[in-house]
């Protein structure tokens, strides 16, 4: 009876660690409607599981998760990966990283429509970041890799100076 009890309680506990977070389908307008939400910091990094340097910054975006986790900071991350990918591939990856920040899935087709809608300073490549606060409209786009040290300062200059 022991093992029996044992067995479930061990069975129970790796099946809650195997829940995968399930990337939500969006649109960039949906994000853009986001952004303006005025009491927080949105930090969105734009990333896909088939960009070497996009995989290997995504633990700086889990660290950034936990250091301003319980403040006005949403960590979130949207994949342009393409659209067979969508959903078991992404959730399975984002299981296999421990990816920690929300992800969702862009599902545009058109570049040249939600580039622009996104950033007017975004020529398209990734990794890119973009930093938005909604209270003063502000925005700052980053393209290219980022470390902690690189994405804790901007969020610090954000909070302090908004």
């Amino acid at each position: 009876m022991t093992r029996l009890l044992l067995s479930i309680v061990l069975l129970t506990a790796s099946l809650k660690t195997m829940e995968a977070q399930k990337p939500e389908r969006i649109k960039a307008v949906s994000i853009q409607n986001r952004l303006k939400q005025s009491d927080t910091l949105y930090v969105v990094n734009f990333w896909a599981t088939w960009c070497g340097p996009c995989v290997a910054e995504l633990p700086e975006f889990n660290r950034l998760d936990s250091a301003w986790h319980g403040k006005p900071v949403k960590i979130v991350l949207v994949s342009l990966d393409f659209p067979e990918a969508w959903p078991v591939k992404l959730a399975e990856f984002i299981q296999k990283k421990k990816i920690s920040p929300e992800v969702l899935w862009l599902d545009e087709k058109d570049a040249n429509y939600f580039i622009p809608l996104i950033s007017e300073k975004w020529n398209g490549s990734i990794p890119a970041t973009l930093f938005s606060c909604g209270a003063t409209h502000t925005q700052e786009f980053h393209e290219g890799k980022a470390d902690f040290a690189f994405l804790n300062e901007k969020v610090k200059a954000f909070i302090k100076h908004p």
